[in-house]
C-alpha cells in the first residue's frame, strides 16, 4: 500500500481494478494474505485510512466483486475487523449486497463457521446494514422450513443454514425480536414440523435445536421447547453459536503501561467481587439450622442386611405362558414369564407349533405392565423364537398383520424387525444361528443410513467370500464345522412377497407412499436383508424380478432414505441372483436400472445415494468381465 505524498488529491480506482483482477484469476490468497493484515493495522486509529479502503473495493468492477468480498470475509480476524475494511458497502453495492445475502449463506455451504460469524456480525455492526440482517433471517428462516429443502438438499447445507440462523439470532436485540415475533414463531412451526418428518437423525436433530434456539429467544418469560437427543460437540457447537462473543476490544492509541493499569484494574475489581460472595456464602447455613435439628438422621434404620428377595417361578408349560400374557394381574409372574418366554419356546418347538399364531399374535400387542430392563428386547426376541419355531404360519399372519388396520407405525416396523432377524437366524448354520441370537443382535435395517450400515455390508461380503474360499496348508489338520441346510431357502417366500404386495394401496391409517415414509424406508430395507438372505434359494429369482419392479416403482422418491434403500435392494439382487439368470430374466430392467444409476451418480443430492449407486455400477460391471472371460 503506497502512501499518498503531500496530501494532493489522487484516484485509486486503477489499484481496484488491479486488485479485483488478480483475485478473479486465483491470487486471491497471495495479493490478500499481504494486503489484508497492513490494512487492518492502519485502519485501527486513523479514519483516513478507512476512507482509502471503503473507496478501493467500492471502485472494484461488478465482475470482480465477488473474489474480493470473499478473500476479505475469509481473511479478516473479525467481524469489526471486517466492518473497518468495507464499511457500507453493502448498502452501496448491489453486486456485493448478493454475494453476501444470497450466494454466501443460500447458495453456497463450503464456507467455515467463523466465515459465517464474520459476515452475520459484519451486518449487525451498523444500524444501516441491520436491516440486510432481518432479511437474511427471514430468509434463512423460509429456507430452512421448506420441506422441498429438506428432503432435496444434502445434511451439510441444512447444518450450514442452520448454524446463519443460530449466529443471525445471538445478534438480534430485543426491539427486533419483538416486532418479527410472531414471524419467528410460524417459521419456527413450519421448519420443526419439516425436519421431524424427516427419516435421517441428524436432520432431526438439527430442527429440534433450532427450533429451541428459537424458543429461547421469543419466550424469554414463558416455556420454551425442550427436546430429548443425544448431547455430542456437534450438538454443543450449535448451542454455543447462539451465545454471542464479544471481541476483545483494544484500544490501539493506549500506550502499553496505561493498558497495563486498566487490566490490573479490572484483575483488582473481579478479585473484591470474589471475595464479596465469598464472605456472603456462610450465611446460608445459619438460616437452615433450625430445619437441621428436625431431620429424621437420629433414627435406627431396620436391618435389612438378612432379607431375601421372593423370585416367582415362571410358568413351565406354554399354554400357562398365554394364560400368564393375557389375563393374570399378578405382576410379579407376568414379569417372570416374559423373562422366560423364549427359552420355553426354544425347549418345546412341537407345543410351540400348536398355538405359534396365537402366541405371535399375543406378543405382537403385548404392552409393558411394569418397568421391566430390556422389555422391548425380551419381546422381540420371543417373537424370533416363535417365527423361527414355526415359520410358514407366523410369517402369514405377520405379513398379513402389516398392512392391516389399528395398528400404530411401532407395531409395523416391529413386524419387520422380528422379520429380518428371523430370516437371519434362519439363513445360518444352527450353531451360528444360536450365538448370534443370544448377543442380541439388532436387525440391519435398524442401521440408519450412513457409514455404520456400509460397514455392516462390507462385513457380510468379506464373510461370505472368506466362507468360499479354499486354503491348502501343511499344518495341523482342522476340525470341520457341523453343517446343516439352510432353512430359510424353503420358506423365504412367505417372508418375502406378502410385503411386496400392497404398498401402493393407502389405508384409512397407513399411507407408505404418503406421510408414512419412514416406515416405506424401513420396509425398503427389510425387501433388501431378506434378498440378500435369499441368496441359493429356489425362489431368488423370482423374488430379484420382483423386486426390481419394485424399485423402478418408487426410483423418484423424494425421500433420501429410502432411495438408499431401493439402492440396496440393487446391490442384493446383483449379489444374490445367479449371473446366468439376471441376463436371460432381468436383462431389461438391468439397463434401465443401469440408466438410473448413472443419473443418481451425477445429480443425486445424498452423497450416500450417490456412493451406493456407484457401487452398484462396479459391481455390474464386474459381471460384465465376469461373462467376457467365460469360455462360451
Amino acid at each position: 500500500v503506497c502512501f499518498i505524498p503531500g496530501g494532493l488529491d489522487c484516484s485509486i480506482s486503477f489499484v481496484s481494478h488491479v486488485l479485483g483482477k488478480v483475485c478473479v484469476h486465483g491470487r486471491q490468497k497471495e495479493i490478500l494474505s499481504v494486503l489484508v493484515p497492513r490494512l487492518t493495522d492502519l485502519t485501527k486509529s486513523d479514519c483516513i485510512w478507512q476512507r482509502i479502503c471503503w473507496r478501493l473495493v467500492e471502485c472494484v468492477p461488478d465482475r470482480w466483486m465477488e473474489a474480493v468480498v470473499l478473500g476479505f470475509v475469509q481473511r479478516v480476524s473479525g467481524a469489526d475487523v471486517l466492518s473497518r475494511l468495507l464499511g457500507n458497502l453493502v448498502v452501496k453495492n448491489k453486486k456485493a449486497q448478493f454475494v453476501v445475502t444470497q450466494k454466501v449463506l443460500l447458495l453456497q455451504y463450503c464456507h467455515t463457521t467463523a466465515v459465517l460469524q464474520n459476515l452475520l456480525g459484519y451486518l449487525s455492526l451498523d444500524g444501516l446494514r441491520r436491516a440486510l440482517l432481518i432479511k437474511v433471517l427471514q430468509e434463512l428462516l423460509e429456507t430452512w422450513g421448506s420441506s422441498s429443502a429438506v428432503k432435496h438438499s444434502p445434511p451439510e447445507q441444512q447444518q450450514y443454514i442452520s448454524k446463519a440462523i443460530l449466529i443471525c439470532l445471538s445478534h438480534l436485540k430485543e426491539p427486533e425480536i419483538e416486532s418479527c415475533r410472531q414471524e419467528l414463531l410460524t417459521s419456527m412451526m413450519e421448519g420443526v414440523k419439516c425436519h421431524l418428518d424427516s427419516n435421517l437423525p441428524q436432520i432431526r436433530r438439527l430442527g429440534m435445536i433450532v427450533a429451541e434456539s428459537i424458543s429461547s429467544k421469543i419466550n424469554t418469560n414463558g416455556p420454551v421447547l425442550k427436546f430429548q437427543y443425544e448431547e455430542d460437540d456437534e450438538a454443543r457447537e450449535l448451542k454455543s453459536l447462539l451465545v454471542q462473543t464479544p471481541p476483545f476490544c483494544v484500544v490501539p492509541s493506549l500506550p502499553d503501561d496505561d493498558r497495563n493499569e486498566k487490566a490490573d484494574a479490572a484483575l483488582q475489581l473481579v478479585s473484591e467481587s470474589n471475595k464479596k460472595s465469598h464472605t456472603a456464602a456462610p450465611v446460608m447455613p445459619d438460616e437452615e439450622s433450625d430445619a437441621e435439628l428436625d431431620s429424621d438422621d437420629d433414627l435406627i434404620p431396620y436391618d435389612m442386611s438378612e432379607d431375601k428377595e421372593l423370585k416367582t417361578k415362571a410358568p413351565v408349560y406354554i399354554r400357562d405362558c398365554i394364560e400368564v400374557l393375557t389375563g393374570s394381574e399378578d405382576v410379579d409372574k407376568w414379569e417372570a414369564t416374559v423373562k422366560a418366554l423364549e427359552s420355553l419356546v426354544r425347549k418345546n418347538p412341537a407345543a410351540t407349533r400348536e398355538v405359534s399364531v396365537e402366541l405371535a399374535k399375543i406378543l405382537l400387542h403385548l404392552e409393558e405392565k411394569t418397568c421391566i430392563e430390556g422389555f422391548v428386547e425380551l419381546r422381540q426376541r420371543a417373537q424370533v423364537a416363535v417365527l423361527t419355531t414355526d415359520p410358514i404360519p407366523v410369517a402369514k399372519y405377520l405379513t398379513s398383520q402389516f398392512y392391516s388396520l389399528n395398528y400404530s407405525l411401532r407395531q409395523r416396523m416391529d413386524v419387520l424387525d422380528v422379520l429380518v432377524l428371523a430370516a437371519q437366524e434362519l439363513s445360518y448354520p444352527k450353531s451360528h444361528g444360536k450365538t448370534k441370537h443370544s448377543g442380541a443382535q439388532k436387525p440391519c435395517i435398524q442401521l440408519l443410513p450412513g457409514s455404520d450400515s456400509s460397514k455392516d455390508w462390507r462385513r457380510i461380503v468379506d464373510e461370505r467370500i472368506k466362507s468360499k474360499t479354499r486354503r491348502f496348508a501343511t499344518g495341523q489338520s482342522q476340525v470341520e464345522l457341523a453343517s446343516s441346510p439352510n432353512e430359510f431357502s424353503s420358506v423365504a417366500g412367505y417372508f418375502f412377497f406378502p410385503l411386496i404386495q400392497h404398498f401402493d394401496r393407502p389405508l384409512t391409517t397407513f399411507d407408505l407412499l404418503g406421510e408414512d415414509h419412514f416406515v416405506l424406508g424401513r420396509l425398503v430395507h427389510t425387501l433388501a436383508v431378506l434378498m440378500y438372505l435369499a441368496v441359493n434359494t429356489v425362489a431368488v429369482t423370482a423374488m430379484g424380478k420382483a423386486l426390481l419392479e419394485f424399485v423402478w416403482a418408487l426410483r423418484f422418491h423424494t425421500d433420501s432414505y429410502v432411495r438408499q434403500g431401493l439402492l440396496s435392494c440393487i446391490s442384493s439382487v446383483l449379489l444374490s441372483v445367479p449371473t446366468e439368470r439376471l441376463l436371460e430374466d432381468m436383462t431389461e430392467e438391468l439397463l434401465e436400472a443401469q440408466s438410473w444409476l448413472g443419473d443418481v451418480v451425477e445429480k443425486d443430492p445424498d452423497g450416500d445415494c450417490r456412493r451406493l449407486a456407484l457401487q452398484n455400477l462396479l459391481l455390474m460391471e464386474n459381471l460384465k468381465k465376469k461373462l467376457k472371460t467365460v469360455p462360451s
